[in-house]
């Protein structure tokens, strides 16, 4: 059976003030971004789950380690099953130090059947320039399991793919810069005019020597004031603590395939009638057994004979007329007196869509 979830967003509040969020939340410095590192590698330890012999490449890897240390081993006589090929994945922070130990995440490429229990032998990881940034080393994390035996089988989650806490060592640093010593960009994680303004008003207000200016949707650019340009990263974080009310667009989201309906706070709907009604029909099989009748060859022998009974049911739609709403909540009041699930929600949603002053997304 599936599971139907409805989601309702208001954004409309009786107190203002709930709406303020600080500028961090939504936006961050030009500059401070992570870097995404690759590898490629093998994992040991397996028992008996990993690639099979026709996964050239996992005996291939394994063959160039030991040749690294210093055994000279044929390709054609080594067995893979206690080995997997995977690749790496990790985020490289911005400003990390050489040194530092990062997260990593493991997944397989080849065909094992499990990785649980596995050791990764030590990978390089590479940015998009080629360069190794980081290098990968440790025992698997799975969360998980998979036992199976006589034709049984029990798994949970998933359970190629692990995570190592801490698997991998920065070894080069990435550079980079929040200001060119005079002023620093703001950059919003959804590019808003009105919210670039909104900060760019904000940062006035609170640093009046800052002449922030909202150069576009995505950008304000703030000029570092004298008394602050000896302490950035303080002046960086008193822009970040400030808060404003982010602007939104009025947006529906509708996933048909979960049932999932998402919708705004800002959404208004012109007033518009509504009826919904739906055609259930159900069919019964029911087996009925009849015995053989008199003088057959086989006398006394049943026979047993379906028997379809067909129902066909319509459920009276009703009519609401729905007026021009001012919050999620009177829409969806009126939509509840037709007594809709959220898949008829969905439907529903977009037939009004001729009536609706919002975006409709769906997924």
């Amino acid at each position: 059976m599936k599971r139907f979830l409805a989601v309702i967003g208001f954004a409309v509040l009786t107190n203002a003030a709930n709406s303020q969020v600080r500028i961090k939340d939504i936006a961050g410095v030009q500059g401070a971004r992570s870097n995404q590192l690759v590898g490629y590698g093998i994992v040991t330890g397996l028992d008996g789950s990993g690639d099979s012999n026709s996964t050239i490449f996992t005996a291939q890897s394994l063959v160039s380690v030991l040749q690294k240390m210093g055994m000279a081993v044929p390709q054609g006589i080594v067995k893979v099953k206690n080995v997997a090929a995977v690749m790496i994945t990790a985020e490289l922070p911005a400003f990390i130090k050489q040194g530092t130990k990062i997260d990593i995440t493991v997944s397989s490429i080849g065909d094992a059947r499990s990785i649980q229990g596995g050791t990764l032998i030590q990978a390089p990881l590479k940015g998009a320039d080629g360069e190794v940034y980081a290098v990968a080393q440790g025992n698997i994390s799975i969360g998980g399991f998979n036992i199976s035996g006589g034709g049984a089988q029990a798994q949970k989650n998933h359970v190629t793919a692990g995570r190592i806490s801490g698997g991998a060592n920065v070894e080069r640093e990435v550079p980079a810069s929040l200001s060119d010593g005079n002023s620093l960009e703001i950059t919003l994680r959804k590019a808003d005019a009105t919210t670039a303004s909104r900060i760019a008003d904000a940062i006035k207000t609170a640093v009046p020597a800052s002449g922030a200016n909202a150069l576009d949707p995505y950008t304000v650019r703030v000029s570092i004031p004298e008394s602050s340009k000896g302490n950035l990263i303080g002046f960086i974080a008193q822009l970040e603590a400030l808060t404003i009310m982010p602007d939104t667009s009025a947006k529906i989201i509708l996933n048909e395939k979960t049932g999932t309906v998402v919708i705004g706070g800002d959404v208004r709907i012109r007033p518009c009638a509504v009826a919904h009604g739906s055609l259930q029909i159900k069919i019964d099989n029911t087996p009925i057994v009849v015995p053989a009748p008199a003088g057959t060859l086989l006398p006394g022998k049943t026979t047993v004979v379906p028997q379809k009974d067909v129902t066909v049911k319509e459920n009276t739609a009703k009519l609401v007329a729905i007026p021009a709403t001012t919050t999620v909540d009177e829409l969806v009041r009126a939509l509840n007196k037709l007594g809709v699930t959220p898949l008829d929600l969905i439907a529903i949603l977009q037939s009004m869509q001729p009536y609706i002053s919002a975006e409709i997304e769906i997924q």
